[in-house]
């Protein structure tokens, strides 16, 4: 069974806003992330393990806040005191999951079909998300998360990639529709690119 995407019947392809006379590769370029894996990991208040002796895809928990743990196919990013979300391209993460934190210390939560993240990839996507979000981004680093809001809508930013800068944002599928249409308001000055 194919899951339906949030954004499905929403999300649009090709070239928007002010693109005329700009070389499409220097354009924005906004899509949505299917097919990804989002599980919530909590320790317990009570939970006596130590969080050094567990790797879940070669990757540790990350213990500093607004940290992302990450390799290729997997990001762990920091979501609060002893919460963490696990984002991956594993079909078989939750199992990995399931075999490093046991139930007695762990809760444990697939929300893969709650959530909704837009991918915004180019040189303009901090001053995007500056329209709409209070974080100092010309502070925020690669490999950094934050919980904030955009124009009044609750997201997680996870900075991915710095050349070109590349952000996740998730947010809860209810939301994703006008989320992906403040997204992409704020992007018609510099022009963009729906993939």
């Amino acid at each position: 069974m194919t899951a339906i995407s949030p954004l499905q019947s929403i999300h649009k392809k090709g070239l928007f806003g002010d693109h005329h006379k700009k070389n499409e590769s220097d354009l924005l370029k906004i899509s949505e992330l299917t097919n990804l894996n989002l599980v919530q990991i909590v320790q317990y208040k009570n939970s006596k393990i130590q969080l050094s002796s567990i790797k879940i895809d070669g990757l540790e928990l990350s213990l500093q806040n607004s940290k992302v743990s990450a390799n290729k196919d997997t990001r762990i990013l920091w979501n609060g005191p002893s919460t963490w979300l696990v984002v991956s391209r594993k079909e078989d993460i939750i199992k990995i999951i399931n075999k490093n934190c046991n139930n007695e210390n762990f809760a444990i939560t697939d929300i893969s079909h709650s959530r909704v993240v837009i991918q915004i990839k180019g040189f303009q996507a901090k001053e995007i998300l500056k329209k709409g979000c209070p974080i100092n981004f010309n502070e925020f680093e690669r490999n950094s998360c934050a919980g904030s809001v955009f124009h009044g809508i609750n997201i997680v930013v996870d900075y991915v990639e710095d050349n070109p800068q590349t952000f996740n944002l998730f947010t809860l599928r209810s939301f994703g529709e006008s989320f992906y249409h403040h997204v992409t308001d704020a992007a018609l000055e510099f022009g963009y690119v729906g993939v």
